[in-house]
C-alpha cells in the first residue's frame, strides 16, 4: 500500500484524528441568515392578507427559503411560473400559513449547513502557512521555482496545471504546489458520511490520480469515514484499486511535500 494512505490510515486509528482535523476544518455552524427588513414587511403584509402570488415571491427573495420542495428552485429561475402554475403556488402557501408567520422566519434565517461549509476551509488552512510556506499569487509561483503552493481560484490552478503541467480534466483544483523541483497537484475532500452524495465527492477526489503524462505528481487529499477499517467502499478502494495512489491525510501533506 501506499506509504503516505498507510499513514493516513493509521494517523486516524491511532491518535487523536478528529481533534487534529479540526484546525483543517473547522466546521462549526455560522450565525443565523439576514434577512432584509423591507423584504420581511413585505412577507407579512402578504402573509395577513393572504396575497399567494407575493407571498412567495418575497420568500424566494430570500437566501433560504422556509420550505423544503422539489420546485422551490425551479420557482426561482422562473418566477413567471408563479402565475401560471396556481395549484402549486396555493399547495405552498397552504403549508407556509400553517407554519405561521414565526416559523416562516426561523426556517428562513437558520445557519448554512457545516456541509457547505467545508470548500474554502482547506485553501483557508492553507493561508496559514500551514505546510510551512506562504502560499503566493499566480505571478509569483510561476516566476520562480522556489518551493511554493499557488494562492489562486480552483479555476486559475486548474488553467496554470492545463497550460503548464499538461493537466487535462475539465475540474477546477484545490492544491497546486512545487517543492523541490517537483510539481504536485490535488483536490482536497473531507468525507463525512458513506454512501451517496460522498461517495461522488470520493469519485470526484480521486480523479486525477488516473492520469498519465502530465508533468505533477497527482495527489488526494482526503480526510473523513474512507480511513475506518471497514467495508466500505471507499476504505475498499483505497487499500485495494487505489493502494498505490497518493492518497493521503492533509495531516500528512506537509510531510509528503518536502520529501519530494
Amino acid at each position: 500500500m501506499n506509504y503516505w494512505t498507510e499513514l493516513s490510515i493509521q494517523y486516524a486509528n491511532r491518535r487523536n484524528y478528529l481533534d487534529e482535523l479540526f484546525r483543517v476544518y473547522p466546521t462549526t455552524p455560522e450565525g443565523i441568515r439576514d434577512i432584509d427588513g423591507e423584504t420581511w414587511r413585505n412577507v407579512e403584509n402578504a402573509f395577513e392578507s393572504k396575497d399567494n402570488i407575493a407571498l412567495i415571491e418575497n420568500l424566494l427573495r430570500l437566501d433560504l427559503f422556509p420550505l423544503k420542495d422539489s420546485y422551490v428552485a425551479y420557482l426561482r429561475r422562473d418566477k413567471s411560473a408563479l402565475r401560471r402554475n396556481p395549484r402549486t403556488v396555493a399547495r405552498l402557501c397552504g403549508r407556509l400559513y400553517e407554519l405561521g408567520l414565526d416559523k416562516i422566519y426561523e426556517q428562513s434565517t437558520q445557519p448554512k449547513e457545516t456541509n457547505r461549509q467545508i470548500g474554502p476551509l482547506f485553501r483557508r488552512w492553507l493561508r496559514r502557512s500551514s505546510l510551512g510556506i506562504k502560499p503566493v499569487a499566480l505571478d509569483a509561483f510561476a516566476s520562480s521555482n522556489r518551493n511554493a503552493v499557488l494562492d489562486a481560484s480552483d479555476g486559475q490552478m486548474k488553467e496554470f496545471a492545463a497550460t503548464h503541467l499538461g493537466y487535462t480534466l475539465n475540474k477546477g483544483l484545490d492544491l497546486v504546489a512545487r517543492f523541490n523541483g517537483v510539481y504536485v497537484i490535488g483536490e482536497a475532500k473531507f468525507l463525512t458520511d458513506f454512501g451517496g452524495h460522498q461517495n461522488a465527492q470520493f469519485n470526484d477526489g480521486v480523479a486525477a490520480l488516473r492520469l498519465e503524462g502530465i508533468g505533477a505528481v497527482p495527489i488526494a487529499v482526503l480526510d473523513g469515514v474512507l480511513y475506518i477499517k471497514s467495508r466500505s467502499k471507499m476504505y475498499t478502494q483505497i487499500t485495494t484499486e487505489l493502494k498505490d495512489a497518493n492518497i493521503m491525510s492533509a495531516l500528512v501533506l506537509r510531510e509528503f511535500l518536502y520529501q519530494l
